[in-house]
């Protein structure tokens, strides 16, 4: 991986050089090989008469370059990786013919067979760096290029690309698809995607009139389960919203989505080309939760095809504003324009509880990060680039007026469209529409790491009356900043068995301490709840009051949203060692039953999990989980018929079944001698309840064979390569370790799904003969796997075990660590906090 990298020095000093990319033409043959296709780039560029650069291609073989009419010898420019070119004119013609390799990691043009009719499908994904991985290109999101893809592919496929087939000339057998040529856009967002995939058509009218054509596009086996109306609905219901708010039409010619296998991401913004992880496409009864991600996911995409697409960042240092905007927009066009209203309790549920914990890990960094090289960025699609950054602007939104904020928007994509543009740039056109000086605001919040602590002093006069409520605010050592928040907080009281707010102030935070105004004189509430419309980005502490009634009241709180801020609060709390694990894992199992919000009972069932597995004292954590399941299994009996609580309850005790008793339960689950009215047990939710009996050793690893056997398709292999993993002996996970670290040659979600099966245990002695491996092979497999593939590996793998011996080792593997391998060195630096951080929480883990 190190010999793939580019530096922001050599990406600057290119830039300098080649000095406008005028176009692409790429010729693909895919008719040759199962492993590696012909592909002939074209570029026409101008540079810096005299000076020399190089373009980048990962190859297998490169057949010739030709430079301006003058033949290169292959030998001596190409090392496989870039091809150097001397000597370049004013106006420059390249050439290049090389034999490019197909993947099964999800980078590059990625290669799989569909199990069920052994059809072959293709798709791509380029970004960060990985369009060099298809054809020849600059690869830098600031020398964009107009491209035009011609595909020689069979005839009984279809393709699909940025731009409409213009012509198609049909063959024996094969056919050669030429596609219309792209405006001026960055390589990542480039695309292909060919096989027999099944489409279903709709269409929008943009707001200049012009007919857009939607198309959706998925496997043939997986057609019958697709629900495109819903995605249809979504998509005009974003395309109506943000053209209205921008100010700007759609600025493509067509808007396909394309539902793709071995997916890595969620989804990603190929201009007009929009791919999308498959699991989307939804074969067994699935939560809310999905549903409502899945139509983030849509609005999210579609919001890039104007920041990020039509305006894209200079260098990768801006990848936090791609990201954070289309995150923010997403939510906010949900909340406003779809049916999923409570989308911002979403958000308060999932993004902000990711940030946090991002923002707490020791390689944690501002949202504005000094992106040096591509293994910076690769390892930077995380929790502060997305939900952090998103966050931070909802704040900037609220201070500078949603109004303001659209109509510098607008300025903004007038004046760089189809250019690449920088934060300075748009700040810019913030402090002309709101008349706010922004500098200040961005040192603070963008410049600098870490969440703030907000806690509320409340001090109560003889008769229960307010005197002064204060908010006292902190930072951690490492990152002492104090910030300005503009926030809400809210008194709740219990009205016919509802906690109601009752009264609420909007007011803002600065410096140590900030005396909330106009409160003095009126009832102590139930519950002071800081922050309870959740538009600062902050840790928040209730009160002792408070405490006490949210405790007992949560499920009683009337709206989502506070409630959700209440969850956000006792899990901060229990991650920093200021509440008891056992204590929140009692009150989370007195009140989820009562959880409306289907992505709030998913996060903190999740949050469940990690307690049982990391937080509780261990000589307390068998008997916790056994009545942590006891209780899941209670109120999935209790929960309403066919509900998504339901669903949600039954897979979380199979996760957690422990004793003969629950795991009989199981048992019969599985083989529907237990039946739950209204739950259905079908393909997935059977895989669930497998994989929970195999890793207690209920089941082998010949019943999952036997499952596979009978569900053979993509989904049923990544599940049966779960549980297949999850078998409990020291052999089963000899296997995994065998396949994935030494030998490497799982496709992606395959390994992925070992990996998961691999640690889904709670016996440390199944893990700790890998402890010393894991360090041992680590930096091998960072030095030889692509991203993607090693990221897996090195985080995923991490050993799961709570205890010194292991913090000793990752901290002996740091000091020997040479330099030059920040990412591999920030990657073992936070799973090693996860070791730290259990050890701290439990060991405050004290019932009184």
């Amino acid at each position: 991986m190190p010999g793939l990298n580019l530096t922001r020095q050599e990406a600057t000093e290119r830039a300098d050089i080649v000095t406008k990319v005028h176009s692409y033409r790429v010729d693909l043959d895919l008719t040759v090989s199962e492993s590696v296709f012909p592909s002939t780039t074209t570029v026409s560029f101008d540079a810096v008469a005299g000076s020399s650069t190089f373009i980048d291609a990962i190859t297998h073989r490169v057949a010739s370059v030709v430079l301006n009419g003058r033949e290169l010898d292959p030998a001596e420019v190409s090392d496989g990786v870039r091809i150097q070119l001397p000597d370049l004119a004013e106006h420059n013609e390249l050439t290049i013919a090389a034999d490019a390799m197909f993947t099964n990691t999800g980078e590059g043009l990625h290669r799989f067979v569909d199990p069920v009719d052994d059809e072959v499908y293709l798709y791509t994904q380029f970004e960060v760096p990985d369009a060099r991985r298809m054809f020849a290109v600059f690869e830098q999101p600031d020398l964009k290029a107009e491209f035009t893809f011609s595909v020689k592919a069979p005839s009984s496929w279809t393709l699909i690309s940025n731009e409409p087939v213009e012509h198609r000339e049909q063959g024996e057998g094969s056919d050669v698809w030429t596609f219309a040529t792209t405006p001026r856009i960055s390589s990542y967002i480039t695309a292909l995607v060919a096989g027999p995939y099944s489409r279903v058509s709709d269409s929008v009218t943009s707001a200049d009139g012009r007919t857009i054509p939607l198309d959706i596009y998925a496997r043939r086996s997986l057609m019958e389960y697709l629900d495109h109306e819903d995605i249809f609905e979504l998509t005009k219901q974003g395309f109506e919203y943000y053209e209205r708010q921008f100010g700007v039409p759609y600025p493509f010619t067509k808007y396909d989505q394309l539902f793709v296998p071995e997916f890595n991401a969620g989804a990603m913004e190929n201009a007009g080309c929009v791919t999308i992880l498959e699991d989307y496409i939804f074969r067994s009864k699935t939560t809310d939760a999905m549903i409502e991600r899945r139509a983030i996911t849509v609005l999210h995409e579609l919001a890039h095809m104007w920041f990020g697409d039509l305006v894209t960042m200079k260098w990768w240092n801006d990848l936090w504003l791609n990201e954070s905007f289309a995150e923010f927009m997403s939510h906010l066009s949900a909340a406003n324009n779809t049916r999923f209203t409570n989308a911002w309790t979403t958000f308060s549920a999932m993004e902000k509880t990711w940030a946090y914990r991002q923002d707490q890990l020791p390689s944690t960094h501002p949202i504005v990060a000094d992106i040096k090289d591509l293994h910076d960025v690769q390892v930077n699609f995380d929790g502060i680039t997305y939900a952090k950054g998103a966050s931070v602007l909802r704040q900037l939104v609220a201070w500078v007026g949603q109004e303001e904020f659209m109509k510098a928007l607008t300025e903004y994509f007038g004046k760089h469209s189809w250019g690449n543009a920088t934060l300075i740039d748009l700040m810019t056109e913030l402090e002309a529409t709101s008349g706010r000086e922004l500098s200040s605001w961005s040192r603070a919040w963008l410049e600098t790491a870490g969440v703030n602590t907000l806690t509320p002093s409340v001090e109560t006069d003889a008769d229960g009356r307010i005197v002064r409520i204060e908010v006292i605010q902190t930072a951690p050592n490492e990152h002492p900043t104090l910030r300005p928040h503009r926030m809400t907080a809210g008194f709740y009281e219990l009205v016919d068995q509802k906690l109601v707010r009752v009264h609420g102030v909007e007011f803002d935070v600065d410096g140590e301490r900030t005396e909330i105004p106009d409160v003095a004189g009126r009832p102590r509430p139930a519950v002071i709840l800081l922050n309870d419309q959740d538009l600062a980005y902050a840790k928040v502490r209730l009160d002792d009051v408070s405490f006490f009634h949210a405790k007992t009241q949560l499920r009683n709180f009337e709206e989502s949203l506070p409630r959700a801020v209440v969850w956000s609060a006792v899990w901060n709390g229990t991650r920093d060692g200021q509440i008891p694990a056992r204590q929140f894992v009692e009150m989370l199992l007195d009140n989820i039953d009562a959880e409306t919000d289907s992505t709030t009972v998913l996060t903190q069932l999740r949050n469940l999990a990690t307690t049982l597995r990391w937080y509780v004292r261990p000589d307390a954590q068998e008997e916790t989980r056994e009545k942590a399941a006891e209780r899941l299994w209670e109120i999935s009996q209790g929960a309403p018929e066919g509900s998504d609580r339901q669903l949600q309850f039954v897979q979380a005790f199979a996760s957690h079944a422990t004793t003969d008793e629950q795991l009989d339960i199981l048992e019969g689950l599985y083989s529907q001698e237990i039946t739950l009215p209204g739950l259905e047990i079908d393909t997935d939710l059977a895989w669930k309840l497998l994989t929970g009996l195999v890793a207690a050793g209920r089941r082998t690893a010949a019943d999952v064979d036997e499952f596979a056997a009978r569900d053979n398709t993509s989904t049923g292999a990544q599940r049966a390569a779960q549980a297949r993993a999850a078998v409990p002996t020291v052999e089963a996970k000899e296997k995994v370790w065998d396949m994935v670290v030494d030998h490497h040659d799982l496709p992606n979600v395959i390994q992925r799904s070992a990996i998961a099966g691999f640690n889904a245990t709670s016996r440390d002695a199944l893990l700790r003969p890998f402890v010393d491996r894991y360090f041992a092979s680590i930096e091998r497999v960072w030095t030889e796997l692509s991203h993607e593939i090693s990221q897996q590996i090195i985080t995923g793998l991490f050993p799961q075990i709570a205890d010194r011996d292991v913090l000793d080792a990752a901290e002996e593997f740091l000091v020997q660590l040479g330099d030059g391998k920040d990412s591999l060195r920030r990657q073992v630096m936070e799973g090693r906090d996860v070791i730290e951080r259990a050890l701290r929480v439990q060991s405050a883990d004290v019932m009184s």
